[in-house]
């Protein structure tokens, strides 16, 4: 039931893009080679990269489920859950290889939404901001550019992944607990009130902000050595292949980082939405500094294959659509909003 709701999401997304979104200049003799469905940093080009974003957050995320869950279960319970092997042995000798699956649903909400604000106000901070400063200060500082235009967006996606990500967590590591998703949301409502969902989101912009400022910098300026130090052939001479196998590579190198970056914070996440009644600071200094690394290897394996694969699918999505979409900048070209 969980893979093939995945995939006939995945099938819907597809043909809404396919028939709503995509408007063809010549539906009779086709598009002409090299011709966008959309003007760069037009309306529909953000809302489509916030599309393109629900692709690459909202089923990726959802796809390691079960991954996730066994590491939310070591950073609660390090005396039960021994190793991510055990962890994912313990899980099925005692909830069965469906009780990998639980979470998927709020998983999939939750990121879905983070995705279309992250990477549709992403694209849209890094224009406005690149605006205001002025093209060559905009290259001549282009990290800070992505750092502000990054961490500017997640602050936005946060809130609408915080409640989705509380019902997570909750169902994922209290024992006994319902698997049903709005089923967890009345429970949890009882308890605490409408706080509840949002008691972790400053927790949550501690971990997801530095995760993604790592995350959209890291990405972008490891996309520019690559293709300046390691492919042999400029990006121009690339076939789209091989520009979605260099995509893939930076992304992977970015996610390792990501990893490292915001683990303390998830440790901290995830206790929280574990243990009713705790503050952040309380959790922190009951875990102390060492417990706030447990997981991070099954951590650093997911988020890495996480953010390649999601850079991959982001740009797939972007080659699909026929979106415009910009080189990494070069000295001669101080255009944030090259077209080419």
């Amino acid at each position: 039931m969980f893979v093939r709701c995945v995939i006939k999401i995945m099938w819907s997304i597809k043909d809404f893009i396919k028939e709503k979104l995509i408007v063809r200049a010549d539906s009779a003799a086709g598009a002409p080679a090299g011709q966008y469905c959309c003007e760069f940093g037009s309306r529909k080009y953000f809302l489509l990269c916030g599309v393109g974003g629900i692709v690459s957050c909202g089923i990726t995320h959802t796809l390691i489920t079960p991954l996730d869950l066994i590491k939310c279960r070591l950073q609660v319970d390090s005396a039960k859950y021994k190793n991510l092997a055990h962890g994912f042995k313990i899980t099925v000798a005692e909830e069965g290889i469906l009780g990998l699956t639980k979470g998927w649903l709020p998983t999939l909400y939750g990121y879905s939404i983070q995705g279309f604000l992250k990477f549709g106000l992403y694209e849209w901070f890094k224009v406005y901001y690149a605006k205001l400063v002025g093209e060559e200060i905009a290259y001549d500082y282009r990290t800070w550019i992505f750092l502000m235009s990054s961490a500017s967006a997640e602050f936005f996606a946060d809130i609408g992944l915080a409640p989705f990500e509380a019902c997570k967590v909750r169902i994922q590591t209290s024992t006994g607990f319902t698997s049903s998703l709005t089923t967890a949301m009345k429970i949890m409502m009882q308890e605490g009130g409408p706080g509840v969902f949002y008691k972790g989101l400053v927790p949550l912009w501690l971990r997801q902000i530095p995760y993604t400022m790592m995350k959209f910098t890291c990405f972008e300026r490891t996309l520019e050595l690559l293709y300046k130090l390691v492919v042999p052939k400029p990006r121009a001479d690339c076939t789209k292949a091989e520009q979605l196998v260099v995509t893939f590579a930076a992304g992977y190198i970015a996610g390792v980082f990501c990893a490292v970056v915001s683990h303390p914070a998830d440790s901290v996440v995830s206790k929280l939405n574990q243990e009713k009644g705790s503050t952040a600071i309380q959790i922190a200094k009951k875990i102390g500094w060492a417990g706030m690394w447990m997981g991070l290897g099954p951590r650093i394996v997911m988020i890495g294959t996480l953010t390649g694969l999601q850079w991959f699918l982001y740009d797939a999505f972007k080659v699909f659509t026929r979106m415009p979409r910009p080189p990494p900048l070069e000295r001669s070209k101080t255009k944030i909003s090259d077209k080419k």
